[in-house]
């Protein structure tokens, strides 16, 4: 049985993928759905764990949580949704562990805001939190930068040589980015 057609776009695929699954509790259908967006679940997990085998494991147990979860939604777009729900997956792992945080927030948002030691686990969150809101306003090229830089930690020249910018519009699209993350982060403070 054929379970999609290749040749429509990604977002109906999902669409199909998802239907064939809702309808009659098809695993093949879920699993080939989810092994599309894997990659992004896993590198979501790792942007919060900060370790490989976590991230792995991570991503087999929100698969496990999705043959549940999926039904119990209305979902749009699934790609976005699965995001959503990496995210709250690992924010609630590292909530189970309160005063061990196994990541350091002080070196995740070393660029734009300083995290304070008297500061407590929900308002350090909420900092991360307004962080990625306003990651995701930048300019494309800042924030893929930006990105690629600060969380993924890459050099320059590695920068350049994935994103294929010069090192000059590396620089300044880090630097820009940089400040208009620091500009966007003020507003969300005040």
């Amino acid at each position: 049985m054929k379970l999609y057609n290749a040749d429509l776009p990604p977002n109906e695929e999902d669409a199909v993928l998802l239907a064939q699954y809702l309808k009659g509790n098809n695993m093949e259908a879920l699993g080939k759905l989810y092994s599309k967006h894997a990659e992004m679940v896993y590198y979501v997990c790792l942007r919060y764990f900060k370790e490989e085998e976590k991230s792995k494991d991570a991503v087999m147990q929100i698969f496990e949580e999705l043959i549940t979860k999926i039904k119990k939604q209305d979902i749009k777009s699934f790609p976005k949704w699965l995001y959503v729900v990496s995210k709250n997956f690992c924010l609630m792992d590292l909530r189970s562990k309160k005063g061990r945080i196994e990541f350091s927030v002080d070196e995740f948002v070393e660029f734009p805001i300083r995290m304070h030691q008297e500061e407590s686990y929900s308002e350090k969150e909420e900092k991360l939190s307004s962080l990625e809101q306003c990651i995701e306003k930048l300019p494309e090229k800042q924030r893929v930068t930006v990105d690629l830089f600060f969380i993924n930690e890459h050099c320059y020249k590695e920068v350049v040589e994935i994103t294929g910018y010069s090192m000059n519009e590396v620089k300044s699209y880090i630097q820009n980015g940089k400040r208009n993350l620091k500009n966007c982060m003020d507003r969300a403070d005040a």
